[in-house]
Formats: structure tokens, sequence, C-alpha cells
């Protein structure tokens, strides 16, 4: 079965801007945010939930999990484009965050996954793959209620 190409990117960040990062699997030094496409009769909302605990073993009900309303649309990887319908080239992916009170150790989904990192917002801005990944992290402080300190 194909992939919808509708996805969500979660930022999984602590109330003081660190921000989780996820090294995959399929392509080792490519870094990003949570990250999964929507399965048929989910919400949005439910699959960031869903991709939160496949990916990391955390309950995002057991946190603060707030739809930023920021949709990109890019063209999806060559590499990845076999997942999606033969006629599909672009993705739609809504952003959300997820606050943490504080790191928290995390399970990686190993057949996605290699690591974990915690690293300061502006720092993982920069480590990741994606660019709407980038630019998500970096309107952290805008979205996060703490801002930075």
């Amino acid at each position: 079965m194909y992939k919808i190409p509708v996805s969500v990117l979660v930022i999984i960040h602590t109330a003081d801007l660190q921000v989780l990062l996820l090294e995959r699997a399929d392509h080792p030094g490519y870094w990003q945010s949570v990250t999964g496409s929507q399965d048929p009769g989910e919400t949005l909302q439910q699959t960031a939930v869903r991709e939160v605990a496949e990916e990391t073993g955390l309950n995002a009900a057991d946190y603060a999990l707030t739809d930023w309303r920021i949709e990109n649309r890019y063209e999806i990887y060559e590499e990845w484009r076999w997942r999606y319908g033969p006629d599909v080239r672009f993705n739609t992916e809504h952003v959300f965050g997820l606050c943490l009170p504080d790191k928290v150790p995390i399970r990686i989904a190993a057949r996605e996954h290699l690591n974990s990192v915690w690293l300061p917002w502006q720092q993982a801005a920069e480590k990741v793959f994606s660019s709407s990944n980038a630019e998500a992290i970096l309107k952290l402080p805008a979205y996060s209620k703490s801002g930075p300190r």
C-alpha cells in the first residue's frame, strides 16, 4: 500500500528549547525531528501522537502537543518516492510542537533510527538535513511559551 502524501513534523523540545533529533537508519548522517505519513482515517493530531510513540516511545498525551498551523509543501526526495503512488511527487507536511518539561530518556525505533541527541535549538536547526525541518526549529522560540533563555 502506498503512503499518503500528507505528513507531520513534530519538533520535540524542552521548556529551555533543547530539541530532540533522530538519525535515520536508512540514511546515516541524516538527522531529523519526528516525522511520518498520515494513515487512512487519522486526524493530523492522531498522526503526530502515533509517530511520537513509534519513534521515541513517548506518549504525546502526557505533554503539551501543539499544532503550529504551518504547512510545508515540498517535492518528495527521489530516493523515497517509490513509497508513494506512481504520479505522486509532492508531500504536504504539517508542523507540531511537543513541549517536555525537561530532557527525558527515549526509546528509538531501531529499524527507523540509529541514534538520538538533544541539542540547543540553533544547533539542531543547523544539523537537520531537511530545510523545512530547519525552518520549523528556527521558529521554536516564537512558538514556545517559555521563549529562549
